[in-house]
């Protein structure tokens, strides 16, 4: 079920949620503004991101040494909170967020831009992504059992922990004025397709939040965008039918692509 669910290209419009889900956790936050180089290598950091998630499905024996490297990676991320708080990037209920925002985004994106799991798949999803988290450490204690006991996590944490941060504030700057990826094709027509791609990214990740957790963080939301955002879906469903079996499922094809990269660089998470 994570092979068939994880890397469905029309999910590509949803890489703002968890993004958004991960720097508005204060220990997050205080990682990104102290080790990260989101602003200045936006697309570097997606990158990686991809490579990471596509190594810890797709990966294979590859996906073991590849989490340990994660880990390892994140050891020296330590320092002091806003609020004077020491923190560590390896705090098991921080660390463990992060591995529960990507598990989220591909139930909550099927739902609305790919296909919808059902109740019988959405359990198997949730037993085995869960599961890969052993492979970077996230330990089974630290996330729930089941899938109904992961929502009723997943919506406290939402409302009692994220908050209007720094980092949030920085990341959507970052979105709204980042420059042409890296690749000959689309840098040529990025003056053409950079605002509705731009436009896409906002509206498929702002729009996965909970009303009250878009109030909480002090995201706007208009019925302008709302519509948009139903639209966005009707369309991105509508594709499964005729979209090939190589954009459903493209982690394979990824990790070839980057292969060199990969071996080449450390992996890390979206920030």
């Amino acid at each position: 079920m994570a092979w068939r669910a994880t890397s469905d290209l029309r999910l590509n419009v949803a890489m703002l949620y968890p993004l958004i889900l991960q720097v508005a956790h204060p220990t997050v936050d205080a990682g990104v503004a102290d080790h990260s180089d989101f602003e200045q290598r936006p697309w570097d950091r997606l990158m990686r991101t991809m490579d990471y998630v596509s190594l810890l499905v797709y990966g294979g024996h590859e996906a073991i040494a590849a989490g340990r490297r994660l880990r390892h990676l994140h050891q020296r991320f330590r320092g002091t909170r806003a609020d004077g708080t020491r923190y560590s990037a390896l705090e098991p209920e921080a660390y463990a967020w992060v591995h529960a925002t990507l598990l989220a985004t591909y139930v909550h994106a099927h739902a609305h831009f790919g296909t919808p799991m059902s109740t019988e798949d959405t359990h198997r999803f949730y037993a085995e992504y869960r599961g890969l988290g052993r492979l970077i450490g996230v330990r089974e204690r630290d996330l729930p059992d089941t899938w109904p006991q992961f929502q009723t996590y997943f919506r406290r944490t939402t409302r009692t922990t994220l908050t209007r941060t720094d980092s949030l504030t920085r990341v959507l700057n970052t979105i709204d004025h980042v420059d042409a990826p890296p690749t000959p094709i689309t840098g040529r027509l990025w003056p053409a397709i950079r605002l509705p791609a731009r436009r896409m990214v906002r509206l498929g990740g702002i729009g996965l939040l909970e009303p009250a957790v878009r109030r909480r963080l002090g995201l706007g939301w208009s019925r302008l965008d709302a519509a948009e955002f139903r639209a966005l879906g009707i369309v991105s469903r509508g594709l499964g039918p005729v979209l090939p079996a190589g954009l459903r499922v493209t982690g394979p094809g990824h990790l070839r692509w980057r292969s060199a990269e990969i071996q080449s660089g450390p992996l890390g998470h979206v920030a």
